[in-house]
């Protein structure tokens, strides 16, 4: 029903650039603060960035100055641009939802995610 497709991976040099981009389909999340992840392998899952439903975004420490995260509503997708990539931004990344139940944030189930792999 509710899908979540990452896309606009792939394999860079240090320094370059890539676009990673995640539609929504079968729900509008307009309403939703929206989140990209990514999991190293070995590692935990963590947040890179997020942005409200008003435009208000957050970062990571490690990416702030390089990735810029954004949304467009109209095409139910989020997008994530990031710049000056270095060897440790490998990872698979991810998109989800930030609902808030309770006290809590909840996810939706994760997709299959977007491999960047930046090369030294």
């Amino acid at each position: 029903q509710v899908q979540l497709v990452e896309s606009g991976g792939g394999l860079v040099q240090a320094g370059g650039s890539l676009r990673l981009s995640c539609a929504a389909s079968g729900s509008s999340f307009s309403a939703n603060t929206m989140g990209w992840y990514r999991q190293a392998p070995g590692k935990q899952r963590e947040l890179v960035a997020d942005i409200t439903s008003g435009g208000s975004t957050n970062y990571a420490d490690s990416v702030k100055g390089r990735f810029t995260i954004s949304r467009d509503n109209a095409k139910n997708t989020v997008y994530l641009q990031m710049n000056s990539l270095k060897p440790e931004d490998s990872a698979v990344y991810y998109c989800n939802v930030q609902i808030k139940f309770l006290s809590k944030i909840v996810n939706l189930p994760w997709g299959q995610g977007t491999q960047v792999t930046v090369s030294s």
